[in-house]
């Protein structure tokens, strides 16, 4: 069956398109046109037609960065990353290990990106298979795209959160197998970062990801300034951060690396020339007094970025508040335009993670993958879209003031995931 949503419609294949009275037409899960409702409905007279005049049409959302087993723990407060890690982060994910805590935050976490509008993520999963069985579960059974996999250390962590380099391999290959490319799951590869891994676990890691077509690597850089130092003295040969990871192979097209606050100019040189891409996540960035993400230095040197949520550390799963933290966080010459907030949190990310040709804008041929917002009656954000004189100024109230309980629909592959009760 065809179905012709009527709505104000946006999104980025390129530059803004974005349409007042616009429409969007699909079926099979597919996107057939999307414009002006007036050039559309005539021929599409016989689709199912629903009106949603009142609400903006948008591309389903996309997280690059965002980790299930801190759910729970998002707003400790009072800490930086090194004390927060071991106070409040590693303690939680340890209880990921019991298998009926796991399923509950595994379901909690889903159902908070289906609520909060994004159909995509890149998921930093938990150090144990039967948590990770329990993330996989859930996402098939929610609808949503989801990428994720089992986190991988052998150090300075948590002795239950470490494993040798051996036990990591034998546990990856089995869960590749299971569920790489399992409807619309994929398999990423997760060393947490070079604090906490040796050489050994990221020649694992180059093991895995030669292993299947689709698979991603994620993994985090140059976060914190303390972070990076103690890196510095782990890996007393490495020219930097970055080159504990290119000495594996591990940097390239189907790599995203969270944070990049601290980077060098030859780092930046180097991601760019790899093609790698950076996982923006600012609101995590400020909570934790990481520092500023250097938006202008990693436009300047062609890498690439998008949006990433990052929860605990973040402080919540909605991409349009990490839109405007990414605004806000950036000096006055330097901040991201609306239309350009738009594209990081729906076509760059999913250009980061290898689906430019099949979700991240509403292009004809595209997965029906979008998302439906409805300013709540009498709400601030209802006042200022009334008065908004133009896309810039809509996008900028969405941003600045949509969060879950704007969300009133979300679907993917032009099925609902996610409808707002009434």
């Amino acid at each position: 069956m065809t179905t012709l949503v009527r709505a104000r419609v946006a999104h980025t294949p390129g530059g803004l398109e974005a349409f007042d009275d616009g429409a969007l037409v699909f079926a099979d899960g597919r996107i057939l046109a999307v414009g002006e409702h007036r050039s559309l409905a005539p021929a599409h007279a016989g689709a199912e037609t629903i009106d949603a005049r009142d609400a903006i049409l948008l591309p389903g959302l996309v997280d690059t960065h965002v980790h299930f087993p801190q759910v729970s723990i998002i707003g400790a407060m009072g800490l930086e990353l090194l004390d927060w890690l071991k106070l409040r982060t590693l303690p939680e994910e340890a209880r990921m290990a019991d298998a009926d805590h796991a399923r509950a935050t595994a379901r909690a976490f889903v159902a908070a990106l289906a609520r909060n509008g994004t159909t995509t993520a890149l998921v930093f999963g938990s150090h144990f298979p039967v948590a990770q069985e329990a993330l996989f579960a859930e996402a098939e059974r929610s609808g949503l795209r989801i990428a994720s996999g089992l986190v991988m250390s052998d150090r300075s962590l948590r002795p239950e959160l470490e494993v040798s380099g051996p036990r990591a391999l034998a546990n990856g290959h089995e869960m590749i197998e299971r569920w790489h490319g399992r409807g619309r799951l994929r398999y990423a590869i997760e060393p947490r970062f070079s604090l906490s891994c040796s050489d050994e676990i990221l020649a694992a890691c180059a093991d895995l990801l030669d292993t299947a077509p689709g698979l991603l690597f994620t993994t985090h850089i140059n976060e914190n300034r303390a972070e990076v130092a103690q890196v510095a003295e782990l890996f007393p040969d490495a020219r930097d951060y970055l080159d504990t990871y290119e000495r594996h192979g591990l940097v390239r097209e189907n790599a995203v690396l969270a944070h990049d606050v601290h980077a060098s100019d030859d780092e930046l040189r180097r991601l760019a020339a790899a093609g790698a891409w950076v996982a923006h996540c600012p609101s995590s960035n400020a909570f934790l007094c990481s520092g500023t993400f250097p938006l202008r230095r990693h436009a300047d040197h062609g890498v690439r970025f998008a949006l990433g949520s990052d929860i605990g550390a973040g402080t919540g799963p909605s991409l349009f508040k990490e839109a405007l933290m990414a605004y806000l966080m950036q000096p006055l010459a330097d901040r991201p335009s609306p239309a350009r907030l738009l594209h990081l949190a729906t076509r760059a990310g999913a250009l980061a993670l290898g689906l430019g040709d099949e979700t991240g804008d509403l292009s004809p041929g595209r997965s029906a993958d979008f998302v439906v917002l409805r300013a709540p009656a009498g709400s601030t954000l209802a006042a200022v879209l009334d008065a908004a004189p133009d896309w810039d100024a809509t996008l900028g109230a969405l941003f600045a003031l949509a969060r879950e309980d704007c969300v009133a629909e979300v679907r993917v592959a032009g099925e609902p995931v996610y409808v707002r009760p009434s």
